[in-house]
């Protein structure tokens, strides 16, 4: 079988060379990368097509002009997540956009065991980090234990949706991940602020309370350039 061949533009292929040199850490941050006559040499390209591969690289916040100097890889680190958080340490807010009952997406429908007409109440989040828009979370509780309690109101919670779910007798006990990559939306393109071109990580988190109970599943959406997604667990 032939193997399948690379149709990118040319220069969406220079940007992924040199982002996955970023990414590994062999192009560390504060490293001035080569000239453009060395770049084009390198990948046997024209200045234009160079310069659009480096402008893709910093828009996605990977790269850094410096006038009179040259262009250096940023010092910006991937974020890490880890298993147990929402979203990777620092100085989160957020923004409540909305609160409302509706029927989940169909893969959080089925793991919170919604018949076919059931609904939820969904509390749409817009996360920030240091005032930069990082995460998009929509969280979605049945309606059977969400009605008539704080998390059917639109307003932010004290102590929390976890707080919330102990006062009803529902602490939170554990949590599965269902992870995947795929392309932005429209809406997370404008939400998050990101690159066309960039995917996003869609983080499907259901939480289950006592007796394997699930009480809550949260769809978080992130862009997938910034993050990197760390678990640790024990061999044995």
């Amino acid at each position: 079988m032939p193997r399948p061949q690379d149709t990118r533009p040319r220069h969406t292929q220079i940007a992924a060379e040199l982002r996955a040199q970023i990414i590994s850490g062999d192009l560390a941050p504060g490293t001035q990368l080569p000239s453009t006559a060395q770049l084009m040499a390198t990948y046997d390209a024209a200045n234009a097509t160079i310069q659009r591969a480096l402008g893709a690289l910093k828009d996605e916040g990977f790269l850094d002009s410096r006038v009179g100097k040259g262009v250096y890889v940023r010092d910006q680190p991937a974020l890490t997540i880890s298993a147990a958080a929402y979203i990777a340490p620092g100085h989160i807010t957020y923004q409540l956009l909305s609160v409302e009952k509706t029927r989940p997406p169909a893969d959080a429908a089925a793991i919170l065991g919604l018949g076919d007409t059931e609904t939820a109440v969904l509390r749409q989040r817009l996360l920030l980090r240091d005032g930069e828009p990082v995460e998009l979370s929509y969280s979605y509780y049945p309606s059977d234990i969400a009605t008539g309690t704080a998390l059917a109101h639109p307003a932010k919670i004290p102590g929390g949706a976890p707080q919330i779910l102990t006062d009803l007798g529902l602490p939170q006990r554990h949590f599965t991940d269902h992870i995947t990559a795929r392309a932005a939306t429209t809406t997370e393109i404008t939400l998050l602020d990101l690159p066309a071109t960039v995917p996003v990580i869609r983080q499907l988190r259901v939480i289950h309370t006592n007796n394997d109970r699930p009480v809550e599943a949260s769809i978080l959406i992130k862009g997938a350039h910034r993050y990197q997604l760390r678990y640790t667990d024990n061999i044995e």
